[in-house]
């Protein structure tokens, strides 16, 4: 591929990312009210970063979940693309399913940096993490042969679990022994450790998500394709990410589908080309075919008709109708806020599909304003293009 082509794709590529940004934040203020007519009512014809309040949801059935944020902020789905766009970054743009999960577990759990929501994936995935760990640590206890007190076992277990959080196989036995050396200089306490960690490493479960089937599954698609985008790990490396936070099987299907519309935008391919690509992908084409079959755009129709809900069953059917039918990146930003319900879900393909087509300002793009109304939009279009860059030199 020539230069100029390469540069090009790079740079749909970050318009694609931070599209996603966008579309989430400008969704956040009517997000989770199902009621189309209150929509309307609130938001007229510009719905978009209206910020989120109470009173928009009296008249309306709905779920008001973001009390506290404002105009600007992103959803709990933003959060959490971003704890797997920084994961990407530190480890050079390849997937570290234990780097992501102690990350996921550090940003959502106890003591963490986020705020807000916390959805059905998150908590049950919070709590996996959890009980992962602690079998693995009664396992590695229950085959330890060294003789040690029950404060030696607690104090080891307390030693190599920084190390087990975050590295792996032959990475753990040197930093474990030294850890272990600043208490006990015995070389049997220290194999014993030794031996604990790699136990324990052992039974550390890459599929630590919950059975759940919505939209947490491939909201955070759109960097882990930028990093894989033509690979053929794509499809296996998009379904070890989605088991970390929703192991289950329609959930991982309907990844792959959404994976496969990214890559083919990203890769430069049309709206059609792209759709029918990842429809051969979809666990159920045919509702995807039948998404794409009006004659025009309708999205409070489409929404009536597939869902408004956050399972991927209804979600991926509103989504394929409006990238079939919207023109601009802004008209499927406001549809999609116009269908109701989980409309931040739905944002995180719409925006990057849209932005992958349309780029960056003009009558098409990413409206130049919205872009600066993303609360925090220096640092995220910062590791955007960072991400983006570093694939780029991966492949020279």
């Amino acid at each position: 591929m020539a230069n100029d082509a390469i540069r090009a794709m790079n740079s749909d590529m970050v318009a694609a990312l931070a599209g996603g940004w966008v579309a989430d934040a400008a969704s956040l203020g009517l997000h989770w009210l199902y009621d189309s007519d209150r929509i309307h009512d609130v938001g007229g014809e510009y719905p978009e970063f209206l910020p989120p309040k109470a009173d928009y949801f009296e008249g309306g059935f709905g779920y008001f979940a973001h009390g506290g944020k404002k105009v600007g902020d992103i959803s709990h789905y933003g959060a959490a693309t971003g704890v797997l766009t920084d994961s990407l970054l530190a480890n050079q743009g390849h997937l570290n399913i234990r780097d992501y999960q102690r990350r996921f577990r550090a940003f959502f759990g106890p003591g963490g940096t986020w705020q807000g929501y916390i959805d059905n994936p998150t908590r049950v995935t919070l709590h996996n993490l959890n009980s992962i760990e602690q079998s693995a640590i009664e396992r590695a206890q229950a085959s330890t042969a060294a003789s040690l007190t029950d404060q030696q076992k607690r104090l080891l277990v307390q030693k190599v679990l920084p190390y087990t959080s975050r590295l792996s196989g032959d990475q753990l036995a040197g930093p474990v022994r030294k850890a272990i050396n600043l208490t006990y200089h015995e070389t049997d306490i220290q194999e014993a450790g030794v031996h604990l960690a790699q136990t324990i490493d052992q039974h550390l479960l890459p599929e630590s998500g919950a059975n759940d089937m919505q939209l947490p599954a491939v909201s955070k698609l759109p960097p882990l394709v930028a990093c894989y985008l033509g690979s053929d790990d794509l499809l296996t490396t998009t379904e070890a990410a989605v088991r970390v936070t929703n192991h289950n099987d329609e959930a991982v299907a309907w990844a792959k589908c959404a994976a496969r519309l990214l890559e083919s935008l990203y890769l430069g391919k049309s709206m059609s080309e792209s759709l029918d690509a990842a429809t051969a992908e979809a666990p159920e084409p045919c509702s995807l075919n039948k998404a794409r079959a009006d004659e025009q755009l309708d999205p409070v129709g489409a929404a009536e008709s597939f869902g408004r809900t956050c399972y991927l069953k209804e979600a991926m059917p509103v989504i394929f109708h409006i990238l079939n039918h919207a023109t601009s990146y802004a008209e499927a930003v406001r549809a999609n806020i116009q269908c109701g319900g989980d409309s931040c879900g739905r944002a995180w393909i719409i925006g990057p599909a849209m932005a992958a087509i349309h780029g960056v300002g003009g009558e098409y793009g990413i409206p130049l304003s919205w872009l600066a109304r993303v609360k925090g939009a220096a640092a995220i279009y910062r590791d955007v293009e960072l991400l983006v860059g570093m694939r780029a030199e991966s492949n020279q």
